[in-house]
C-alpha cells in the first residue's frame, strides 16, 4: 500500500459530524497536482489500482460477489445516499441479503431503531426520540431517511455502528485508558486494554487531525485520536459480530459511513480482518460528489488508491468541500 506524504479535510463541518476523524479526505503531495486531461463524468465508477472505468454490470457483478461492502460518504449529500440504495438493490438482485450497518446511528439507539423497523413505534417522532438520533447524531433525519425507509420496506436488518456519544467524548477528554473506569461503558463490549495501535492509521489520522485543528496542544491531539480509534474500533465490533453469527441464508454486511472510515481500509475495513481473524471478500466504495471544474481531486483519489472504487457522483447542496486551510 502505498500512502500518501500529507493528507487534508475536506470540510470543517464534515468532521464536526464524523466525530474526531475526518470524513471526506483527500490526498495530497509534496509536488503540485497536474489536472487530468481525462472528463470524469457523474456516474463513472473507477478502480484505481488499474485506473479503468467499471460498466455498470460489472460493479453489480462485483457486489454480488463480496461479504462485506464500506461505502463511504459525505455527509449530507444526496447522491451519496441515492448510490447506496443502488448498493443494496444490487446486492438483493444478486439473491443474498443485506445487512445495513449505518454510522448516523448508535448502539444506545438500537432498542429504538428495531422496534421502529417492526412497526413497533411508528410516529417519527418517536422513533427519533427512541433511536437517540438528536443525542448523537443531531441532523437533519430527512436526509437519511431513504435508507431506513428502505430497511423497513424490503425487511432488512438495521444497525447502528457508532459507539454512544457519551463515551466518545468521554475518550476525547481522557483518552482510552479511562474507558476501563467508565461506568456507561461497562454495559457495552468494549476491550480493554485496546489494542496495540496501527502506525500507519496514526500516521494518517494524527496528520489530519492536526491539520483540521490547528493550533492545539499535543496532548490535545492525542486525545482527539484516541477518540477516532475508539470510534473506528466500536464501529468495526459491530461488523465483526455480525458477520460471525449464522444469518439464515447468504448476506452481504453494507456498511454506511463517512468515507474518512474507510480510507486506504485503514479506520474500519483493517480492524474488521484484525478482528475476524479469517480471510473475507470485501470492498471499499469511496463515493465522490463531482465538481467538473477540480478534476484533480478526482486526480488525487486515484493516485493514492483512497479505495478499491471512488464513484462520482452529482454535487450535493453544499458543494465542492474545500480542504482545511483553504
Amino acid at each position: 500500500m502505498r500512502m500518501p506524504q500529507s493528507v487534508a479535510c475536506r470540510s470543517r463541518k464534515t468532521l464536526v459530524f464524523v466525530g474526531f476523524a475526518c470524513g471526506m479526505l483527500v490526498a495530497t503531495t509534496a509536488s503540485a497536482t497536474v489536472p487530468s486531461p481525462v472528463h470524469y463524468r457523474v456516474g463513472q465508477i473507477i478502480e484505481p489500482k488499474n485506473n479503468t472505468t467499471l460498466s455498470d454490470l460489472e460493479f453489480r457483478a462485483m457486489l454480488q460477489s463480496v461479504d462485506i461492502i464500506y461505502i463511504g460518504e459525505a455527509h449530507y449529500t444526496p447522491s451519496h445516499v441515492a448510490a447506496a440504495l443502488e448498493v443494496l438493490q444490487s446486492v438483493i438482485g444478486g439473491g443474498r441479503q443485506p445487512i445495513l450497518g449505518m454510522e448516523m446511528f448508535s448502539w444506545d439507539g438500537q432498542a429504538g431503531l428495531d422496534r421502529y423497523l417492526k412497526g413497533t413505534v411508528t410516529s417519527t417522532e418517536d422513533f427519533l426520540a427512541e433511536s437517540q438520533w438528536k443525542n448523537n447524531w443531531g441532523g437533519k433525519y430527512a436526509d437519511y431517511s431513504p435508507l431506513v425507509d428502505f430497511a423497513k420496506t424490503h425487511g432488512l436488518t438495521l444497525l447502528g455502528l457508532n459507539p454512544p456519544r457519551p463515551l466518545v467524548r468521554n475518550v476525547a477528554k481522557q483518552g482510552l485508558a479511562a474507558i476501563g473506569n467508565d461506568p456507561e461503558g461497562q454495559q457495552w463490549t468494549i476491550p480493554v486494554p485496546f489494542p496495540a495501535d496501527d502506525p500507519e492509521y496514526r500516521r494518517v489520522i494524527y496528520e489530519q487531525i492536526e491539520q483540521c485543528h490547528a493550533g492545539l496542544s499535543q496532548e490535545v491531539y492525542q486525545k482527539i485520536y484516541e477518540a477516532s480509534v475508539f470510534r473506528d474500533e466500536g464501529m468495526a465490533s459491530v461488523i465483526t459480530t455480525t458477520v460471525r453469527s449464522d444469518a439464515p441464508g447468504p448476506t452481504t454486511f453494507v456498511s454506511y459511513t463517512g468515507a474518512g472510515h474507510i480510507q486506504y481500509r485503514l479506520p474500519i475495513p483493517k480492524r474488521v480482518n484484525r478482528q475476524l481473524g479469517v480471510p473475507i471478500k470485501d470492498v471499499t466504495v469511496y463515493l465522490h460528489a463531482l465538481d467538473p471544474e477540480h478534476p484533480e481531486d478526482v486526480d488525487d483519489l486515484i493516485d493514492e488508491r483512497i479505495a478499491d472504487y471512488v464513484w462520482l457522483t452529482a454535487l450535493g447542496p453544499q458543494g465542492r468541500q474545500p480542504r482545511c486551510g483553504e
